[in-house]
């Protein structure tokens, strides 16, 4: 306003000095009207949710930690407790060129951008322009009548410069509100960001995962493979020597061909491993393949997971922080709505050149000016404010119901973490047992055979026995390092909320 105070004072200089008092009077008057009602924010303020947490988890592990006073202790790049290079290698790839975090990182400067437009509404606006127009009168207007009644053949030309200036005072506060909500809804967009890299990063690790796990998988089938063609070899010598029986033969060549068929699906599994993790961090699929082709062993946490308290999840997970932000925004559009229901005051001015003549254009009788107040009051609409007003209260009623199921779907996912997690290293212990246990089984059940002090079906049931339990406790280190990615994930995987502008490049 006080760039349209300047805009008079300066367009009055040759006025009257009465007028001049008059015009400075009226912006004075408007100012301190808009001072003393700057304050006046309509809508209700927002508070912040407190949903009541438990004190702790009630899921505990010897492999979990949990933070003295909910203090924060997990590390931002949590993968790198596996302690292998090419995952880390691989998450540092999808932060850098995955086109998720693309996608999501454009989405956050959009909604800057809509912040920013916001906010500009609250300034005075201005244009300028010029123009010339050469008019020729019409024989079959009326004089007076424009553009062409000028009079029959009569020819007129026209200059003007100038430019429009307005400014709404946002006395009710509608402005500010609609600021707030985009600022919320900012704010929400760059938790979004963060839940983004969450995910994306925690599907990088579990393909990584299943990577290992079919190649250790496929190392599996191929000894016991081996340890079968043996067999094989040994019965056919002692059907060679009539120590054996062509069943007995034809039962080693089926036990060697099942084991053989299941090669080729562990081979596709470790292929197709690879393909995703090309397509999440942004790398054509092919250009893995010297990279993730050698098989490397299955990666397991080397540290104790630092759990926390459940207070700590209102922080540390994106998707909390983002339904939080919603609340807000959807909270201040009610007080975008509700200031309809009142007055809409304004300030308008305009100021430049006109002159029917060039050479008096740029005179100082070809100034003009026009400066005053206008006031739009929305007198009926048929309730219509008051049902957006209605929409915008059920839209935060909303909001707040999914920050809820929200808060309560993280504590589902960190307690069927924390028991999947610790059932499965008890089960990994028990396998360990029984591999070994199987190992030796088939040992003794071959020295038995060779010797001919038992059959062939023994060394057969063992060596089935080996294979499986084998093959499950390869699948067991897959799963319990699945079941720590998706612990990392549930806990928010250690995102800081101080990190989220630095996240989305701000």
């Amino acid at each position: 306003m006080a760039r349209l105070r300047e805009l008079a004072a300066a367009q009055s200089a040759g006025l009257h000095p009465c007028r001049q008092r008059q015009i400075a009077g009226f912006g004075a008057i408007v100012a301190a009207c808009a001072g003393l009602l700057a304050g006046c924010t309509v809508g209700p303020d927002y508070v912040p949710p407190k949903p009541v947490m438990p004190a702790g988890y009630t899921e505990q592990t010897g492999s979990t930690t949990h933070a003295a006073n909910g203090a924060q202790t997990s590390n931002d790049a949590w993968w790198e407790g596996f302690n292998d290079a090419t995952l880390n290698s691989l998450m540092t790839d999808a932060q850098q060129s995955a086109p998720d975090l693309s996608v999501a990182e454009a989405r956050v400067r959009e909604a800057r951008a809509l912040a920013g437009i916001a906010g500009a509404e609250q300034y005075p606006t201005a244009d300028a322009g010029a123009k010339y127009d050469r008019t020729h009168g019409s024989a079959n207007v009326p004089v007076g009548v424009p553009p062409g009644g000028l009079g029959p053949g009569a020819n007129g030309d026209l200059w003007q410069a100038g430019f429009d200036a307005s400014w709404e005072i946002d006395v009710f506060g509608g402005k500010r509100r609609g600021v707030e909500a985009a600022d919320a809804s900012y704010q929400a967009t760059v938790a979004g960001l963060g839940d983004v890299e969450l995910t994306l990063l925690a599907e990088v690790a579990r393909n990584y995962i299943e990577l290992r796990g079919a190649q250790r998988q496929l190392a599996v089938a191929r000894s016991n493979l081996s340890i079968q063609q043996d067999s094989l070899s040994l019965t056919r010598s002692q059907f060679d020597a009539g120590l054996a029986s062509r069943l007995d033969v034809l039962r080693a060549q089926a036990q060697v061909s099942d084991t053989d068929a299941a090669i080729p699906t562990f081979e596709a599994n470790e292929r197709a491993s690879i393909y995703r993790i090309g397509a999440l961090i942004g790398h054509p699929p092919e250009q893995l393949l010297t990279q993730l082709d050698t098989p490397q062993a299955i990666p397991l946490a080397v540290a104790d997971v630092p759990v926390g308290l459940p207070s700590d999840l209102l922080r540390r997970r994106p998707d909390i922080r983002a339904a939080e932000h919603r609340i807000a925004a959807a909270n201040a559009r009610i007080g975008v709505a509700q200031a309809d229901l009142y007055p809409h005051f304004s300030l308008t001015g305009a100021a430049g050149l006109e002159s029917l003549n060039a050479s008096t254009f740029l005179t100082a009788p070809s100034r003009y000016f026009s400066i005053g107040p206008n006031i739009s009051w929305l007198i009926f609409d048929a309730g219509k404010v008051r049902f957006e007003m209605r929409a915008e209260e059920a839209r935060t009623d909303q909001a707040a119901a999914v920050y809820q199921r929200t808060v309560l779907g993280a504590l589902r996912d960190v307690e069927t973490a924390l028991v999947s997690y610790a059932q499965l290293q008890v089960r990994h212990e028990r396998l360990v047992a029984e591999v070994t246990a199987d190992r030796e089984a088939v040992t003794i059940a071959t020295r038995l055979y060779r010797q001919g002090l038992n059959d062939f079906l023994s060394v057969l049931d063992a060596e089935r026995s080996l294979y499986a339990a084998d093959d499950k406790l390869a699948q067991s280190d897959r799963d319990t390092a699945l079941a720590l990615v998706a612990l990392y994930k549930s806990l928010g995987g250690g995102w800081q909320a101080a990190n989220d502008d630095a996240k989305a490049g701000i």
